[in-house]
């Protein structure tokens, strides 16, 4: 393939990140990237992270998937688009009488408004979807709950604050300029405080540190609040804002201090070290992390950490808030997406999908379509998922590579990749709208979500059309907050949308009433069960976004598992060994490394790897649903270690 040497592009980035940057990209005539970021753009300010520096690779990987592929008993036989798309079309034009039989998965391999489209076209045809989210939707349903929507200051904001306390983001790891924004913070006068389980990249970015046990991270809020209402009392005018002020004091009477830090093995002179550091530093800002959200009671532990905002002062004014995220499409108006009856639309539950599609029942699942998503190594149970896809007779996997759900399709499409295909793309952490602008062109063979469904709907009897292109691109940015024509963007590379810098701000929340909803309950940790006494924390990698590893970056050496020096668990036998992580659904090999600032109890392992090359943590996880928001409790899941 040859390509047209160009300067600088102005385009944007489209990965599962909340940095969402504006790029510019030049390519020479053998095709090569030179990435950086945009330097005028107000937020991504120059710079970006070693993910997108790294993704030029996965455009010509020779692995790459290039012609539809039909798997035969004698392996995968090449295909025609249109031998492809009319087989598809024959296999849902025989379910058209039961389209609930077909069940779309679609994941967040790429983000963009025109990533509604296949959502629209399986729910226009009537199959079924899912509910609930392998990410943050214990975390969002909390919010929701607390403050009547989704909402936070501008992450700019964080430059007027004098403290922050971060719950357990990893800074090093996860939002490039997020990280960038509390240094700068730090070097006007802010300090830092973060909580976590340990084994992050934080220390660098802290001055001080509580380490907790996972999970608990509610108990030390409530630790704190109780700390508030012995010592100062609660602001009158906080609790007239507010609602449920008398059962949390129940509640916390109910609690003493010395109990709560016990819960969360933290020392009762850590919990007040907390108490005063909130005390001192105002105006505060509280970082919620994703990973405290995914635990059994993950809701509860993000509405207890943003009550200790609120009832701090914290909330409604500049340099506080409470930072979880906010939708990426809040900003576009995404009605063109949603032009189908969604009542009668069959959702089965995604953190159990596998359970749920082998209990399906009238009709049973008989096709699976999936796009942007490797659903058998992200989502919990793998084995079950497995023997689930096995159930079912037509698999069709839309993707680049042979991942591990690739690997147990019928058939398969090549889709095209970020920087080969348009779309607008917004942020769950900024207010601005990027233009994604193509900058090279996929491989022959290889097509977008888009285009592939547009084809096949036009094949099926009666046809499901998709809107036009343009039309769905222009129609996403008629909306209240944003005031600019698809050309003007095109032009510009991006936009902010009309946004409040301080949300909630003179405490009006999103509530009918309009005030803040106070934590009713405070469940009990359960305890481990018999002879899996560590918690498995299943992070993510600073290198790659969910399982896009290339195949040479995974084969070798076992996986490495992360453990505490004072390890309860820990085995005789040296480092270099290998051992065995063991839970009720099943066994790994791994090597182990010790981590000094770890919990005792957690043992950590950086999650994408492919099952094929002998990773996949998820094969050890249990499908289990957190208490809101229908999320995933990755994070209760308890193991042990055994050698041999």
């Amino acid at each position: 393939m040859e390509y047209e040497t160009s300067m600088d592009i102005v385009t944007a980035c489209n990965l599962d990140c909340p940095d969402a940057c504006s790029l510019r990209i030049s390519v020479d005539p053998r095709g090569e990237l030179r990435i950086r970021g945009n330097p005028d753009h107000p937020f991504t300010r120059g710079f970006t992270c070693r993910k997108i520096h790294n993704y030029p690779r996965r455009l010509r990987h020779p692995e790459r998937i290039r012609t539809p592929l039909l798997r035969r008993k004698g392996g995968w036989e090449p295909l025609s688009w249109d031998e492809a798309l009319n087989l598809c079309a024959e296999k849902i034009q025989i379910l058209r009488e039961e389209p609930a039989a077909i069940l779309h998965l679609h994941g967040e391999g790429a983000k963009g408004v025109l990533k509604a489209a296949p959502s629209l076209f399986f729910g226009l045809l009537g199959a079924s979807t899912t509910r609930g989210t392998l990410c943050d939707s214990a975390g969002i349903a909390a919010s929701i709950d607390d403050f009547g929507a989704l909402d936070m200051n501008d992450i700019d904001d964080l430059a007027n604050a004098r403290g922050i306390v971060n719950w357990g983001k990893d800074l090093s790891r996860t939002s490039v300029h997020t990280a960038f924004l509390v240094r700068e913070a730090r070097k006007k006068g802010a300090k830092v405080l973060t909580i976590s389980p340990g084994g992050d990249g934080n220390g660098s970015f802290s001055d001080e540190v509580i380490r907790l046990r996972p999970g608990t991270d509610r108990f030390l809020a409530a630790a704190v609040l109780r700390l508030f209402m012995d010592r100062d009392g609660f602001d009158p005018m906080l609790l007239e804002r507010s609602k449920n002020s008398e059962g949390l004091g129940k509640i916390l009477r109910d609690h003493p201090v010395e109990s709560l830090a016990a819960a969360c093995d933290v020392p009762c002179r850590d919990a007040k070290r907390l108490f005063s550091f909130y005390r001192k530093h105002r105006p505060l800002a509280t970082l919620i992390g994703w990973g405290l959200q995914r635990y059994r009671f993950g809701g509860e532990n993000v509405r207890w950490i943003n009550g200790l905002a609120f009832l701090s002062g914290n909330v409604g004014i500049s340099g506080g808030g409470s930072y979880f995220n906010i939708s990426s499409g809040r900003n576009f108006n995404l009605d063109w997406a949603r032009s189908f009856d969604s009542r009668n639309i069959r959702k089965l539950l995604l953190p159990k999908i596998g359970e749920e599609i082998l209990e399906a029942v009238d009709p049973a699942v008989k096709m699976i379509w999936v796009n942007g998503f490797n659903v058998v190594n992200q989502a919990p149970d793998s084995a079950v998922i497995t023997r689930a896809f096995a159930k079912v007779d037509f698999k069709v996997v839309v993707d680049a590579f042979m991942t591990d759900t690739a690997g147990l399709a019928d058939l398969l499409l090549p889709c095209a990749l970020n920087f080969e295909q348009e779309d607008i793309v917004g942020s769950y952490l900024h207010n601005y709208v990027q233009y994604a602008r193509p900058v090279v062109p996929p491989p022959e063979g290889c097509r977008d979500d888009f285009t592939i469904l547009a084809e096949l709907g036009k094949r099926l009897v009666p046809p499901v059309l998709l809107p036009p292109r343009e039309k769905c691109l222009r129609r996403s940015l008629q909306s209240p907050s944003l005031g600019i024509s698809l050309e003007d963007l095109k032009e510009r590379g991006f936009a902010r949308a009309a946004r409040r810098a301080v949300a909630f701000e003179g405490l009006n929340f999103a509530h009918p009433d309009k005030k803040y909803r106070l934590p009713e309950i405070l469940h009990e940790d359960p305890p481990p069960p018999p002879d899996y006494p560590l918690i498995l924390l299943s992070l993510i990698r600073g290198d790659a976004i969910h399982s896009q590893i290339l195949p040479e970056d995974q084969e070798g050496d076992l996986p490495i598992l992360y453990i505490s020096r004072n390890c309860p668990n820990r085995p005789d036998r040296g480092l270099s060994d290998a051992l065995h992580l063991v839970s009720p659904a099943g066994r790994l090999p791994v090597r182990i490394r010790v981590l000094d600032d770890l919990h005792p109890r957690v043992v950590l392992y950086r999650r994408g790897d492919w099952i094929r090359f002998g990773g996949g943590i998820n094969r050890l996880i249990s499908a289990l649903p957190t208490d809101l928001g229908d999320g995933t409790a990755y994070y209760s899941q308890h193991v042990r270690l055994e050698t041999g």
